[in-house]
């Protein structure tokens, strides 16, 4: 359980730093092997106070995302700044099937 807590923040965090660089103008980003489309699909999934599930469109696209590198990203105090919550965020592999890496704690 905590592995996969561990997971979905990290994630959490990449979507909110790729939010970030969104913000700013940028086209074709990936992060963490994530595209622009795919955070920006999973970001009403780890953002209060109505988090959604998450759509079939973010669950494709973290399908194929680096959850290590996502993971690297669980602790980053950047992701609270951008309005999201890493415990929806560590939950968001869950949701979607998905197992997050067993070294993400």
């Amino acid at each position: 359980m905590v592995n996969m807590a561990s997971s979905f923040n990290k994630v959490v965090v990449i979507l909110v730093v790729a939010m970030l660089v969104f913000s700013e103008g940028s086209r074709a980003l990936t992060f963490c092997k994530m595209s622009d489309d795919g955070l920006t699909a999973c970001k009403p999934s780890v953002t209060k106070p109505n988090p959604v599930n998450p759509s079939t469109n973010c669950c494709k696209a973290l399908s194929t995302a680096d959850l290590g590198c996502l993971c690297s990203y669980k602790n980053s105090p950047l992701l609270p700044t951008l309005g999201i919550n890493s415990d929806l965020a560590m939950g968001l592999p869950a949701k979607c099937g998905i197992t997050p890496p067993a070294n993400c704690a």
